[in-house]
């Protein structure tokens, strides 16, 4: 099965075709069932915490039409636009702030990314520079909350997403500011400039025009906090406020739009969908032949040091993430891991974070590196100058890694201090 799968990705079918064929081969030559292939497809896609990614998904695709991601950009360089290397620390933050409405990778990078690599290129920053920081930032997306791959890891490990969005501000943070650290010596050593700071006047009319875009993950967040919503409704909540701040208030979507907004949505969700899906039953595939055990068996034979054993499946995710979508890899892998880290200690939140960066930092990596084809286009650029450029800034985005990995309490702290 493992291998038939390799040669179809290896051939360019797409991956929800391959993993469903695989298995479907492996049951028929096993003399399974074949209605259990429909009773795991239907199973995996009727979970009410998956309703949150399409309007997570519309939430992204409505700030990036309405207007809100060029305010998000203004406003964040007022803040960032006077340090040395001024843009490349605003694409950072403005990255942050985004990470905070849309939860996707692709989403910042596609949405925000338009903006920041015309403004970095416009003021003499080299085109493959501004397209590797926009690449780089735009892993943060999913590890601050909202996020979609959390959503997932939750859905699948059967661990509560409130304390997966809490775990992941301080990791996210910790990103941000690494990357800005590269930034910062890249800035000394390329002789990049800064922006003159803004006036008191220019920084009020700035945060008043972003002020009701920046209030979406303050409404999201703190209705979760509160217990106003669950992270599902909180999907809804952001959709909704995106909808209205873009049709009502700034006006940039027009009645007509909506058509095309939700049925993008649709389309976008439909591919994810069928990603969960496919591998779901994958994953279900690979319960049944036992594989779970036997990894469990050998990685407990060799060590039971619960830090070894993350640095382990560190190693492993980081070259998974090398060949395989962030998602479809998440969903295959979680119920291959799960028993693994519940018999040697391991808090899935931790791991959880742990999980999702690492295949965040996949999304950089050739050759199937997501976040690098959808920057590649954005900025016009051949995929191998972008995957060149983005390399130096994996350093800063593996040392955050190893230090959330080794220090549990950087992703545990704020979820024991909110939800006890």
């Amino acid at each position: 099965m493992i291998w038939m799968w390799f040669i179809m990705m290896a051939a360019g079918m797409p991956l929800f075709l391959t993993m469903g064929s695989s298995c479907l081969v492996y049951l028929m030559a096993n003399g399974e069932i074949l209605l259990s292939i429909p009773q795991r497809l239907t199973a995996s896609a009727n979970s009410f915490p998956l309703l949150a990614a399409p309007f997570f998904m519309l939430t992204g695709m409505a700030m990036n039409t309405a207007g809100i991601t060029k305010r998000i950009y203004d406003f964040a360089e007022c803040l960032a636009g006077r340090f040395r290397g001024g843009l490349a620390h605003v694409n950072v933050i403005g990255s942050v702030i985004f990470a905070g409405m849309s939860g996707s990778a692709v989403a910042d990078a596609a949405g925000l990314g338009t903006i920041e690599i015309k403004a970095m290129t416009d003021e003499g920053y080299p085109r493959p520079f501004s397209a590797a920081v926009t690449a780089a930032s735009a892993t943060i997306g999913p590890i601050i909350p909202p996020s979609v791959p959390l959503l997932i890891y939750g859905v699948l490990a059967d661990v509560s997403i409130g304390r997966l969005f809490a775990g992941g501000f301080i990791p996210g943070f910790l990103m941000a500011g690494a990357l800005m650290v590269m930034i910062r010596w890249m800035a000394y050593r390329r002789g990049f400039g800064a922006h003159p700071a803004p006036t008191f006047r220019e920084f009020v009319i700035k945060t008043r025009k972003s002020f009701l875009s920046l209030m979406t993950p303050v409404i999201l967040f703190g209705g979760m906090m509160v217990g106003v919503f669950t992270p599902t409704e909180a999907a809804f909540i952001a959709a909704s406020y995106a909808l209205v701040l873009g049709v009502f208030v700034y006006r940039e979507i027009s009645w007509r739009d909506l058509p095309r907004l939700f049925l993008d949505t649709v389309e976008t969700n439909a591919v994810v969908l069928m990603l969960v899906m496919t591998a779901s039953l994958m994953g279900w595939v690979l319960a049944r032949a036992q594989v779970p055990q036997q990894l469990g068996t050998f990685i407990l034979g060799t060590t039971r040091n619960p830090l070894i054993i993350l640095l382990m499946i560190n190693i492993f995710l980081l070259i998974v993430g090398c060949f395989m979508e962030a998602l479809a890899a998440m969903i295959i892998l979680v119920p291959v891991f799960m028993p693994i880290i519940q018999s040697v200690g391991i808090d899935p939140v931790h791991f959880g974070l742990v999980m999702t960066l690492n295949l965040m930092i996949g999304t950089l990596t050739p050759p199937v590196g997501i976040v690098l084809f959808v920057v590649s286009r954005v900025a016009n650029l051949p995929f191998e100058v972008v995957t060149k450029a983005t390399a130096p800034f994996l350093i800063p985005l593996i040392a955050v890694l190893i230090l959330i990995t080794v220090f549990p309490p950087l992703v545990l702290w704020l979820p024991n201090l909110i939800f006890g």
